[in-house]
């Protein structure tokens, strides 16, 4: 589909969620909210900024205290309605993208243990740095012990990727590094994850970065400020070759980190 198209659509789909928003349409907004980010999933971040900045605020809106007190008060008065005058929930669905989305090696990692494993080698070929386009490649599923969190459709990835990205420019201006339960804490609206979801919202952390930005996904570690074990396989994805040892990818790691300090410690 054409990103013009993109666009279109979703601006339109913009605007019917802030007249919902007007309103108070609390459930066509939730519809909509969702479907403009199925709708962004479709574009690269970088041509679709603008639209993505209005999403964060109708995020905002939707995550408000008095918003949620509207949701439950017309969820209670839609319970003593009758079936029949229930008014059904509707909204215009995204066109089918016209051409398959680019197929990524598997990522299957967890960063809320650490691994008693080594670190894995790297994948085969990277893929180049000018194909990074459209939206995140499917992951593939692997059996875990316990329950596990449902995989997400892209668009909602998408969302948690950007959210991602602004919390990780903060951690790079401190100096720091966080882990995915430190991020669940200091963002109480991120849902826990599947395994497998981790991995691609870090890919999609750096799938808009500028080629001679560093890897914000390198300040997400395990344990004590231990390097991600996925790292080496997102870098070797997003164009940055870690070598193919544990010293080397340790090495290029650090690095990675020490850079991200310094690009954003002077930045906003």
């Amino acid at each position: 589909m054409e990103i013009a198209t993109i666009r279109r659509d979703l601006n339109h789909t913009l605007t019917e969620l802030g007249r919902a928003v007007d309103k108070l349409a609390v459930a066509r907004a939730a519809d909509l909210y969702a479907l403009a980010w199925q709708q962004a999933a479709q574009a690269p971040p970088s041509e679709t900024r603008q639209q993505r900045a209005r999403l964060a605020e109708y995020k905002e809106i939707l995550s408000s205290r008095r918003w949620q007190e509207e949701e439950r008060r017309q969820a209670a008065d839609r319970s003593t309605q009758p079936v029949s005058e229930q008014e059904p929930r509707t909204v215009r669905r995204p066109r089918p993208v016209a051409e398959p989305a680019p197929v990524r090696p598997a990522v299957v990692w967890s960063s809320d243990k650490v691994p008693q494993q080594s670190t894995p080698s790297c994948p085969g070929p990277r893929r180049p740095p000018a194909t990074r386009t459209g939206p995140a490649p499917v992951v593939s599923r692997r059996s875990a012990p316990g329950p596990e969190p449902a995989l997400l459709e892209s668009g909602a990835l998408w969302e948690i990727a950007t959210q991602l990205r602004s919390h990780l420019e903060q951690v790079a201006q401190a100096g720091a590094t966080t882990t995915w339960p430190t991020i669940r804490k200091r963002l109480p609206g991120l849902p826990r994850l599947h395994r497998d979801d981790e991995s691609v919202v870090l890919w999609l952390v750096d799938e808009e970065r500028r080629d001679d930005e560093p890897l914000l996904a390198a300040l997400v570690t395990v344990g004590d400020r231990q390097m991600h074990p996925r790292f080496p396989a997102i870098a070797e994805q997003l164009g940055l070759s870690t070598g193919h040892t544990p010293t080397q990818q340790r090495s290029a790691w650090g690095y990675e980190v020490l850079r991200a300090h310094q690009y954003w410690r002077h930045r906003r």
